[in-house]
């Protein structure tokens, strides 16, 4: 079989893949790879740090690529066949992954160079990298007897298939919804371009009339603008019972097993909890430290949120009489009251951000702050037509990296936005090797009478993942294993967060928010207001993203084998947080793919603590200028370029000078009391 997977090439050959390549791909590169270490255990020299360490961190690297393109289509490009061999694939690599982490031979040989750390003379990054080996084979039950290592294996096994059906769930109960309207005055309220993108929708899949599904950029509008409100809580809990309706889809048992299994895991690795095994190895140390983080946020935040939900409450009276406001009013009667005190609605933002016009923008911000310039191809294969695909270069001409950007929504899809990549970047044999990065979004797409015009929300998001982008481009380190994103988990948003102030930034905003019809830049008094309603209800915003944190925490903080109803151990978790009434019908644990099917378990707490360094971060901007060559070299020097070389606090000191402080955020948030 002429597999393409399996030959040399540089970019990913999307256009000569097909599915039934994947398998016998995965299965000829485990078995190189499992070449690999044998050659690394079987060699009869001593063993050093050139031998053992670098020799494993460079083994596998087809399987590796193989994976990256594998999944990636598994969220971006999805049908029922890749789901399949996703499901057959995954087991086999979690037993691949275990036969190494469980290989005594090799652990020994390990072993043996990290007892000699002391004499070998290794600069920074070779530490990290021996360190990280060490700790991955220790934390992942090198040490433990056979009978225990056996029931790990089960354990791994078992959780790669739970995680798979986890999202595989969610995404069949997005696409399983639809609310089909004919009667136009169901879509009172709804701004012109939205009832158009419902209206394609339904022509799309051969139905008369408007369609309104559970994807974002069709959800969210109708949410915020939608006047029928027996509608807005169809919709809404449709939405917040993905994975909760007693039937196949169901994902309460799945969210059990998954929280027992990581449980047990820890213990037998000799830690109290999920989250003290995961929080090791975080900036924040220990669930402790985190409570005590989301506590003092939640102290902050709490009499904020009661007094902007008892004006939005008394706003919704006021206006039509509503007498207990529920969740289904959150975003309506919000966008409302935000109209009347600011006098701004994303519909007069939106003809300034065009897609192409604020794609044009983030690469103009990139190119002042580093130098960066972005050109787009038509000669890298791509995965589906809506891909764009650039090649990046610095001021210099020099390659830096291959950029993907896949924009909007499809049904194979998953929700929400994401940055990834496709091949890493290091250093070997002298040679620079570029990583390709992606990023993948769920935006608005174009209808026939407009071009896809983003919401301010949309905007940042772009933002924010292409901060996650510039992190992978700019990646400069020696191993793969520590470039770009591969950070602690609590360092990771640093650079998406940090982006998206320079969407708040006048400067910034000349480059890019021009009217897509007159070319008009975006007056002043609209910067002005974006600026001013940047805080509007951040009291609210912080204890919904708080109250994610305490559920994480929730679910892997403690020993969860006495719990039986998801939903009730939930509702307890959300105690403090709660401002609504509470929704039998909804749950979020079941359709929380962050933690339960992404990487964000006992690790979601990382958004606000992430907000905290950003913050700091762009206060030093703001003081010295928010295209500060200096300031930027300086932060592309310590944070995106060092990937998880070093200690993340001793990066971001090397940045900024000194230790982060709250202040910075709670400030921006307008969460600081007059008098503090």
């Amino acid at each position: 079989m002429n597999n393409p997977l399996l030959a040399a090439f540089d970019t990913a050959p999307f256009d000569k893949i097909k599915n039934e390549h994947f398998k016998p791909a995965f299965l000829k590169a485990m078995e190189d790879a499992r070449a690999e270490i044998d050659a690394i255990t079987e060699n009869s020299e001593a063993p050093t740090f050139e031998n053992t360490i670098e020799a494993l961190e460079f083994s596998g690297q087809q399987l590796d690529r193989i994976s990256s393109i594998f999944f990636n289509l598994n969220s971006a490009e999805t049908n029922e066949e890749i789901q399949k061999i996703a499901q057959e694939v995954s087991p086999l690599l979690s037993e691949f992954s275990n036969d190494i982490t469980l290989n005594e031979r090799l652990f020994n040989r390990i072993k043996t160079v990290y007892g000699q750390r002391e004499s070998l003379d290794l600069n920074p990054e070779q530490q990290t990298l021996l360190e990280k080996k060490y700790k991955h084979f220790s934390r992942n039950g090198a040490n433990l007897p056979e009978d225990k290592k056996k029931r790990l294996r089960q354990i791994d096994s078992e959780l790669a298939q739970l995680k798979l059906k986890f999202g595989e769930n969610v995404l069949a109960e997005t696409n399983k919804y639809e609310l089909h309207l004919t009667n136009e005055d169901d879509l009172a309220g709804m701004p012109e371009g939205e009832k158009e993108a419902a209206a394609q929708l339904a022509k799309s899949k051969g139905k008369e009339g408007w369609l309104i599904t559970l994807d974002y950029p069709s959800y969210i509008p109708f949410m915020k603008y939608a006047d029928n409100r027996e509608l807005r809580k169809e919709l809404a809990l449709a939405f917040g019972s993905k994975g909760f309706h007693g039937d196949e889809l169901d994902n309460s048992d799945i969210v059990l097993q998954i929280a027992k299994l990581r449980h047990e895991r820890a213990n037998l690795l000799g830690y109290k909890t999920h989250a003290h095994f995961v929080l090791e190895e975080r900036m924040a140390e220990t669930p402790e430290k985190v409570h005590d983080f989301l506590n003092e946020l939640l102290e902050k935040a709490k009499p904020a949120a009661e007094r902007e939900f008892k004006q939005l409450a008394d706003f919704a009276k006021e206006v039509d009489g509503i007498e207990q406001l529920q969740k289904w009013d959150g975003s309506y009667y919000s966008e409302k009251l935000k109209q009347k005190l600011f006098d701004l609605d994303d519909e007069k933002l939106k003809p300034y951000f065009k897609l192409e016009n604020v794609i044009a923008g983030v690469f103009k911000v990139a190119e002042k702050l580093f130098g960066l310039q972005f050109e787009e191809v038509f000669d890298i294969a791509k995965y589906h037509e809506e891909v764009k695909t650039y090649r990046v270069y610095d001021q210099d001409k020099n390659f830096i990296a291959v950029f993907y950007a896949d924009f909007h929504p499809r049904k194979g899809k998953r929700g929400g936005a994401w940055m990834t990549s496709y091949k890493p970047q290091y250093i070997r044999n002298g040679e620079n090797v570029r990583p390709h990065i992606s990023n993948v979004c769920n935006f608005t797409p174009s209808t026939p009478s407009k071009p896809s015009l983003l919401t301010f929300n949309e905007v940042t998001t772009l933002f924010h993942e292409f901060g996650h982008g510039l992190h992978g481009m700019l990646a400069n380190t020696t191993y793969p294993s520590l470039s770009g994103t591969s950070v602690y988990w609590d360092f990771v948003e640093l650079p998406s967060q940090v982006m998206e102030n320079w969407c708040y930034e006048k400067e910034a905003l000349e480059l890019f928010a021009h009217h897509y019809e007159t070319g008009e830049l975006i007056p002043m008094e609209l910067v002005k207001k974006i600026k001013e309603s940047a805080t509007f209800q951040e009291g609210m915003q912080t204890l919904r993203q708080l109250s994610f944190g305490l559920l994480d925490m929730a679910w892997h903080g403690i020993d969860p084998t006495g719990i039986t109803d998801v939903k009730a151990h939930e509702s307890k978790a959300f105690e403090n947080t709660d401002l609504y009434p509470e929704t039998k019908e909804t749950c979020m644990s079941t359709a929380f793919s962050h933690i339960f099917q992404g990487g964000y378990s006992s690790g979601y707490y990382s958004y606000k603590w992430a907000e905290v360094l950003d913050a700091d971060a762009f206060a030093y901007f703001k003081e010295k200028g928010i295209f500060n060559r200096e300031v930027a070299t300086k932060f592309k020097e310590n944070v995106l370029s060092k990937g998880g070389t070093e200690n993340p606090m001793v990066l971001y000191k090397r940045f900024r000078g000194a230790e982060p402080k709250v202040d910075a955020l709670l400030q921006r948030a307008g969460l600081l009391e007059p008098s503090e």
